[in-house]
């Protein structure tokens, strides 16, 4: 099933993760390497990323990728706006991971979405989300969820350990749910190993 536009629609969105949000910036990464990996390089990895990650209603995703087909000008308007949003969202964050000030005009990006993005009116209970109303295809629409967690988590920074991984070159974003509080790496088994490896070399070469 597509909509048309102007065509109001009543669904749920699942209530989203207090992480979503970091996700989302995380979908590019290596950002401290000369050239970072980026997951959504067109409208297709976008609309993949939202149906794995985000809760986001299905009939709104169809509705999203038959435009896509008939309007590609639209399609690269609306990823635009996306990786807008998620660089603003990165710059917050990691502010906020390095205890430095957040930007207004990142704030104005993340608000001027919000203002657009279905609001959350209704608890739907029995489906344990939001019960929302869209009527066309939107970057606010197809990132609520995504909105919704950033604004949750923007709230309760103070309160919340963000970090962001220690390895210079992968500047990955999280939230630092272990028991101290002293975690460094985005993962252990990855960033963690290879900083263990290079002290283990530089311990070796100064023996």
């Amino acid at each position: 099933m597509t909509v048309s536009r102007h065509q109001a629609v009543t669904t749920v969105i699942v209530a989203p993760p207090e992480g979503l949000c970091l996700d989302f910036v995380n979908t590019r990464y290596w950002r401290g390497s000369p050239v970072p990996t980026d997951e959504l390089t067109s409208f297709p990895p976008l609309l993949g990323w939202l149906k794995a990650k985000s809760g986001v209603d299905e009939t709104l995703l169809k509705s999203a990728d038959a435009q896509s087909k008939t309007e590609p000008a639209k399609a690269e308007d609306l990823l635009s706006e996306a990786i807008s949003l998620r660089e603003a969202l990165h710059r917050l964050f990691a502010a906020a991971a390095t205890d430095r000030p957040l930007l207004a005009a990142d704030f104005i990006v993340v608000n001027s979405a919000l203002a657009e993005a279905p609001p959350r009116r209704k608890l739907a209970s029995a489906d344990g989300g939001w019960e929302v109303s869209w009527s066309s295809v939107s970057m606010p629409a197809l990132l609520a969820s995504v909105l919704w967690s950033a604004a949750d988590l923007l709230l309760a920074r103070n309160d919340r350990r963000i970090r962001q991984c220690a390895n210079e070159k992968c500047r990955f974003l999280f939230i630092d749910e272990s028991k101290n509080g002293t975690r460094r790496w985005c993962d252990m088994s990855s960033c963690g190993n290879r900083a263990k490896a290079r002290r283990h070399l530089l311990k070796k070469k100064q023996a």
